[in-house]
């Protein structure tokens, strides 16, 4: 019987564990390795921020991972080992005979000096620690700004801006607090390509949110940020952090220039045992841009990897990963724009933006519940 273990409980861990269950099943060993006790879906961090949830009513434990016939082993991951087939973590030391690496992309605020000033919109500790004096402003500037690339979830930063503008409005005092949002990149989301920016620009100019692209950070201050030609003055910095791959990765041989690039189409490395999924992966588009980190994305290549893992043990047929993903842009007043796509298309990515409507609000709201009631 054979051993496949699946590092992370993120989207691409939990997704690959799920589609693996036919192994388990058929007598072989899953096992999820994630240190958390809880998983929860990264859209709960803009409800928190606006107030409108909070994290613990859409966490689910990851021992219901037991119901998919996987184990999880609550540890850390301190080394990956592929010429010996084997992951280390502080408690024990597991042998494989498949991987699927799915350990995502940390947010790095160290980064950026300065950045402990700003609130983390992409830690949840810190967003719920500093979300209220936040939602407490009366009067002043609130800056929602990205700090470096990449970054996961690349229209989050922006729906953050406009529910803090309905937050505002609801609390009357819209009029006393400016938005901005601020990016280092040309547009808005570059990968959605000039009709998607238009979308989701138009959306912030028509709620008064001041949009301002290539500003490069460079450093951020107690009241202000200090980019690479002039600077933003600012009472509260809603900030998300460039992202990196985990050390343990960059360790692991396994990463190219940083990140882990698979066979796009069926995510396997250049070890044939091992696959990668997610957001550790950079996959090119046809017109030169990586693929968006989202957590779309990581359940589609989970699914694929899964798939090749269980045809090799003879449970079934492989698929192959076609770049095609969705996502909501949540504007306010119980109303969402869906984005839709097919990223890896030739001669470049094909990509729609919908009108923000009620449904795809209500649609938003489904695919979390979803995704907790099948993973966990």
């Amino acid at each position: 019987m054979a051993r496949i273990v699946v590092l992370g409980g993120g989207f691409g861990g939990l997704a690959a564990a799920a589609a693996l269950r036919p192994a388990a099943e058929a007598g072989h060993e899953v096992v999820v390795v994630e240190r958390r006790q809880t998983f929860f879906l990264g859209l709960r961090k803009l409800w928190v921020l606006a107030g409108s949830a909070d994290l613990a009513s859409g966490s689910r434990p990851l021992h219901g991972l037991a119901r998919h016939g996987a184990r999880w082993l609550q540890d850390e991951v301190v080394a990956i080992e592929p010429e010996g087939r084997r992951v280390r973590t502080r408690t024990a030391q597991l042998a494989y005979d498949f991987l699927v690496l799915a350990l995502g992309a940390q947010p790095r605020p160290d980064l950026v000096a300065g950045a402990e000033w700003a609130v983390n919109l992409y830690d949840a500790e810190d967003l719920q620690r500093r979300a209220a004096d936040v939602q407490a402003l009366r009067q002043g500037r609130v800056a929602v700004g990205i700090l470096g690339l990449p970054y996961k979830c690349p229209p989050a930063p922006y729906e953050g801006a406009m529910l803090l503008d309905e937050f505002f409005r609801g609390q009357g005092v819209r009029e006393r607090v400016e938005l901005v949002a601020f990016t280092p990149q040309p547009s808005s989301l570059p990968a959605a390509g000039p009709v998607g920016c238009a979308a989701v620009e138009g959306q912030l100019a028509a709620k008064g949110i001041r949009f301002e692209p290539n500003r490069k950070t460079v450093r951020v201050e107690p009241g202000r940020v200090v980019f690479d030609s002039g600077e933003l003055a600012c009472d509260v910095l809603v900030a998300v952090p460039p992202h990196r791959p985990p050390q343990v990765v960059l360790d692991s041989g396994l990463a190219e220039d940083g990140w882990i690039r698979p066979d796009p189409r069926t995510l396997r490395t250049a070890d044939e045992r091992v696959f990668a999924v997610g957001d550790v992966v950079e996959i090119p588009m046809a017109n030169g841009m990586p693929l968006p980190k989202a957590g779309v994305f990581a359940e589609a290549q989970a699914k694929v990897a899964a798939s090749h893992i269980l045809h090799e043990l003879g449970l079934g047929q492989p698929e192959q990963f076609d770049g095609y993903g969705y996502c909501f842009i949540e504007v306010g007043d119980r109303r969402a724009a869906k984005v839709v796509g097919r990223f890896l298309a030739q001669p470049g990515p094909q990509v729609e933006v919908s009108p923000p409507t009620h449904e795809a609000w209500e649609e938003k709201r489904a695919f979390e519940r979803e995704r907790l009631e099948s993973w966990l």
